[in-house]
């Protein structure tokens, strides 16, 4: 690694490839970053439109249009950063990644630049099932199922902005190779850690957490509510459910105790949730100090006072002038710039001066 001299502070950020390097560059944008995409013309498949991913991902962005790997080069000398996804090691070769003179580069790919799986491309669905996420969702009397939306892409585009950051901020010119399957496993709560360390494999179980109870999906007179009891909040839970003499039963003195009886103690929440409002299990879920989270469906989750007082929603405006309501960090920056969320800022190669 490379010390650099004289470091500007971090500001023009060339973005190339999918929804990974796409939501690294808003990540950017809303740091206050200017960041130039290259659009190819071949947009990947979304989970809800192209044109709502462009939104969301692209507003505040300036978006030439060519890959040409001269403007690439040209570009690249003059970025800060460089953020570039293909489905492969050689597309990112042929690129020339590794001529390109910006300070910190980040390659994405499927599975990296190096190994025997360099070249190997796969969808988001192929990476779940590798790095054994689709293994533990669904049923288990049922087929397992996938993630729904861009997980994947996301959370892969988060490290990626996160390495780059690193690099700036240790003042090192450094290239960073990001595999989507590694980053998808370092993102394991256990499950990685628990084949490595005993040889287990974790079973799938529907909505159930399984290891620690009751955490599991009820049923409420409205709609559903999640419970998420750790041993800490026991005592306190039995309270929410209006069940105190469940702390005198021996079934569940203890979590052990409460696998053992999973179905005993899961009917008898069941039955004191089940005609229970969801805002009504909320409000008494926070006098008791447990942790309840109501499913909401589209409307509700735009109105929730939550994220509304975190100003979490903003406006971007579409190729027609219209503004539309679109999610924004799931963080707040103390210093936060606020920047122009234009949708269209389509410029031409030449006019792109940095």
């Amino acid at each position: 690694m490379v010390e650099c001299t004289g470091q500007r502070s971090l500001d023009r950020v060339l973005e190339i490839g999918g929804y990974a390097a796409g939501y690294c560059g808003r990540l950017f944008v809303r740091a206050g970053a200017d960041v130039v995409r290259l659009d190819d013309g071949t947009p990947d498949p979304a989970w809800a439109s192209s044109h709502a991913m462009d939104l969301f991902l692209h507003a505040g962005k300036r978006r030439v249009a060519s890959a040409d790997v001269d403007l690439i080069a040209r570009l690249a000398a003059r970025a800060d950063v460089v953020i570039c996804a293909a489905n492969s090691a050689d597309e990112i070769d042929q690129l020339r990644f590794d001529e390109w003179g910006a300070p910190v580069k980040v390659a994405i790919t499927p599975y990296g630049r190096t190994g025997p799986k360099r070249n190997w491309q796969a969808t988001p669905n192929v990476i779940l099932a590798a790095g054994g996420y689709t293994n533990l969702v669904g049923d288990a009397d049922k087929a397992p199922l996938s993630l729904p939306g861009h997980y994947l892409e996301f959370q892969t585009g988060a490290l990626a902005y996160a390495g780059a950051n690193a690099c700036r901020l240790a003042g090192q010119v450094n290239s960073v190779d990001l595999s989507m399957l590694e980053s998808l496993m370092s993102l394991s709560q256990f499950t990685t850690v628990r084949w490595h360390c005993v040889g287990e494999e974790r079973s799938r179980h529907g909505s159930d957490f399984w290891f620690v109870v009751p955490s599991e999906l009820f049923r409420c007179a409205d709609g559903w509510a999640y419970v998420n009891v750790v041993p800490a909040f026991w005592d306190s839970f039995t309270v929410f459910v209006e069940r105190p003499d469940l702390l005198l039963d021996p079934r569940f003195e203890n979590n052990d105790l409460r696998m053992q009886n999973r179905d005993a103690l899961h009917e008898i929440v069941a039955s004191a949730l089940c005609d229970v409002p969801k805002a009504q299990l909320v409000a008494r879920a926070e006098q008791c100090r447990v942790p309840v989270g109501e499913v909401m469906d589209f409307d509700e989750v735009l109105q929730d006072p939550h994220l509304r007082a975190r100003g979490f929603w903003e406006s971007v405006r579409n190729g027609a002038g219209e503004s539309l309501v679109s999610p924004g960090l799931p963080y707040i920056l103390t210093d936060e710039v606020r920047p122009d969320l234009s949708a269209q800022q389509s410029v031409e190669a030449g006019a792109v001066q940095w």
